[in-house]
């Protein structure tokens, strides 16, 4: 699963997790790996603070951390928008492009949000 957009603003971010919590209900033994590429690096960032009753993209990637997803991170994207310095949610990993294309040929879907 590969995520463009930025965690708020539009639902691109916050679909692909429902989807990506749908997959590992319904399918558990499922391999889910999701990179956060362009805006969406900003889904990464902690101490995100949400309206009661509004989905918080960070939870919900914790959640799906917790449940065995891959969630990879774009090294030059972060660096791009000043925040590769920056915490980020515990269990992501910072990456590149190799390993994204990586990804892609191993896989058997590719969706991107």
């Amino acid at each position: 699963m590969v995520i463009n957009d930025a965690p708020y603003g539009s639902e691109k971010a916050y679909n692909a997790l429902r989807l990506i919590m749908a997959i590992q209900k319904e399918h558990p033994n499922t391999e889910v790996l999701v990179f956060l590429l362009s805006d969406a690096v900003s889904c990464a960032l902690p101490n995100q603070s949400t309206p009661q009753g509004y989905y918080n993209i960070e939870r919900m990637l914790e959640s799906v951390i917790r449940k065995g997803a891959k969630v990879k991170i774009c090294g030059s994207c972060i660096a791009a928008r000043g925040i590769e310095e920056l915490k980020l949610i515990e269990g992501l990993q910072t990456s590149n492009m190799s390993e994204l294309a990586d990804w892609v040929i191993d896989s058997d879907k590719i969706i991107t949000f």
